[in-house]
């Protein structure tokens, strides 16, 4: 049987992006992971650049493995830039998490980013950014 776990090991990319909230401004390590259901920020990292609301409900998420689960009850709005685009999201907010931030899919699919896992490239799209009112 052939062996996968190469190909299965590198399906995230790291970039280190400028992020601002109301609050503040700051560089953090993120990870982009397609495979990811929310985008998550660690609660020390954010807590000095926006303002960390409580959700009205806690949301629960099914992790990987199919039993476990995390709960979310905090959530933040920080924009981000990107490539030289200036973008935005809600980030879920987490004590337990040990990478910095994760970009979900939700945030990969609101603003068009694509990732070349082979070439370890973030793709954006410009016209994703400009406001049409």
């Amino acid at each position: 049987m052939p062996n996968f776990a190469p190909y299965f090991n590198n399906m995230v990319i790291e970039q280190k992006l400028h992020y601002e909230g109301d609050k503040g401004t700051g560089e953090l390590q993120t990870i982009f992971d397609g495979g990811a259901a929310i985008s998550i920020i660690r609660t020390d990292k954010v807590r000095d650049l926006a303002t960390i609301l409580n959700m009205p409900r806690p949301l629960e998420i099914k992790l990987g493995d199919g039993v476990s689960t995390i709960i979310f009850d905090k959530v933040a709005h920080l924009e981000f830039y990107l490539n030289g685009l200036r973008l935005s999201d809600e980030f879920y907010v987490s004590d337990n998490l040990s990478d910095e931030v994760i970009f979900g899919a939700p945030t990969l699919q609101k603003w068009h980013i694509k990732l070349d896992y082979a070439h370890g490239e973030i793709i954006t799209d410009p016209k994703v950014a400009r406001m049409r009112l």
